[in-house]
């Protein structure tokens, strides 16, 4: 029967893994046949072949930062794996790092090795702990395996690797704030072009990607592209972790392949904690819309993006009947007003704004036109940042406005929730 699982072998993290563990599942093979006979040339082909995607939200081609950066010019050229992970509620970058850190490091050597650079840096959210530990470990222990250091495998390719503490603000995960951070400065995202796979950390080429991304590289070349387009649907390939929260019965992080159904993942984490009917579910994390609720909806990026929503970074929230969906939309927009920035005064205005017009509508204060202009400052604003914050208020609210109009009218009416 065909595995539908690649990173976790039962769908969900059991066991933390030491070196020799790895090894006895066939880790670092993949490595050591790509350094010593296939080439980098060939890891870039083979991750081609697999249409392997990022997993940080954004869903770019890796294939296709890998072999920019392995084209760009540079004296020195660097792998930043992104483990800032400061979207709310998500945690399967922490878990991989926890109890799979080799698994990471393995594929961000091999994303070394197709570009051509020589270090790697794991810049891993400042709260994680046990996970910076779980690194240094696994760094001492694939120098002692001869997996890192000066001509390995008695090829001419040298890598060395170093951890650095991120800072926790949301934007300090954008790949540009990454490399501020790194040079010492505040996390702000840049302005671009240029892009860090020609200029980034230092001015140098350098390939920034997410923690998942990087791990799902190792068994794409330990059992080539073919075997991984046999896992998920006819558009997107693999699997996704996604982190389940509190509100969650069995919270915790599960692998389902792409294609499964939002059912699977409801009985996984066997409804809600309180017992509740759900009301609403918001694949993606914050910047996605909400939906409702709906056993057979695939999860996959396509048939997200079909209801205009996302399948982002794998976070799954969910709400139970007596939610107010006005108050959910409100802490939304106040955590985008506090986690701004304010380096673009566009971003700045609109979710100052954002959350002062829903602050207003949430005390009965505001007239029912006011919420008229919410969409109109977000289409005055659209794509006027240095990054992709300025659009993320845009899908919670609208989606929770068309939705639930019935919770905003009660606010606007009588200053309270219609569900309580």
């Amino acid at each position: 029967m065909m595995s539908r699982t690649i990173l976790f072998p039962s769908g969900k993290p059991e066991q933390k893994e030491t070196l020799a563990e790895y090894r006895r599942r066939g880790g670092y093979d993949g490595y050591c046949w790509a350094v010593t006979h296939d080439g980098a040339a060939a890891v870039i082909e083979q991750i081609t072949q697999a249409r392997l995607r990022g997993r940080g939200g954004a869903g770019f081609p890796t294939a296709q930062k890998i072999a920019l950066c392995a084209q760009a010019e540079g004296r020195h050229k660097y792998v930043v794996v992104n483990g800032g992970e400061d979207e709310p509620g998500s945690f399967k970058d922490r878990t991989l790092l926890e109890y799979t850190p080799h698994a990471v490091l393995e594929g961000a050597l091999l994303a070394a090795f197709a570009v051509g650079a020589n270090q790697v840096i794991f810049y891993t959210n400042e709260g994680y702990t046990e996970a910076r530990e779980r690194i240094w470990e696994a760094l001492e222990e694939a120098r002692m395996a001869g997996f890192l250091g000066d001509e390995i495998l008695g090829t001419n390719f040298s890598i060395d690797a170093d951890t650095k503490a991120a800072p926790t603000p949301y934007v300090a995960g954008e790949d540009t704030a990454v490399l501020e951070a790194l040079e010492g400065r505040e996390p702000k995202p840049r302005p671009k072009p240029p892009y860090p796979v020609t200029a980034g950390l230092n001015g140098q080429p350098t390939l920034v990607n997410n923690v998942e991304t990087l791990a799902n590289i190792p068994p794409i070349i330990r059992y080539g592209p073919e075997w991984y387009r046999r896992i998920g649907t006819a558009e997107s390939f693999g699997t996704m972790l996604y982190s389940l929260n509190e509100e969650w019965a069995n919270p915790g992080v599960y692998e389902l392949p792409y294609g499964a159904t939002e059912g699977e993942l409801v009985k996984l984490a066997g409804g809600l904690k309180s017992g509740a009917p759900l009301r609403a579910i918001l694949h993606g994390g914050p910047s996605s819309a909400f939906l409702l609720p709906n056993p057979d909806r695939v999860l996959s990026p396509e048939s997200l993006r079909a209801e205009n929503s996302s399948i982002g970074c794998g976070v799954t929230r969910a709400y139970g009947e007596s939610t107010c969906m006005m108050d959910v939309a409100l802490d939304i927009a106040r955590f985008f007003a506090k986690e701004c920035c304010g380096q673009c005064p566009a971003c700045r205005m609109e979710t100052s704004n954002i959350a002062t017009i829903l602050e207003k509508v949430l005390l009965g204060q505001a007239p029912a036109l006011m919420l008229d202009q919410i969409p109109k400052l977000l289409e005055f604003n659209k794509g006027k940042g240095y990054c992709s914050l300025i659009n993320m208020p845009g899908p919670p609210l609208l989606s929770a406005m068309k939705l639930f109009p019935e919770d905003f009218e009660a606010h606007l009416k009588t200053g309270s929730c219609p569900t309580k």
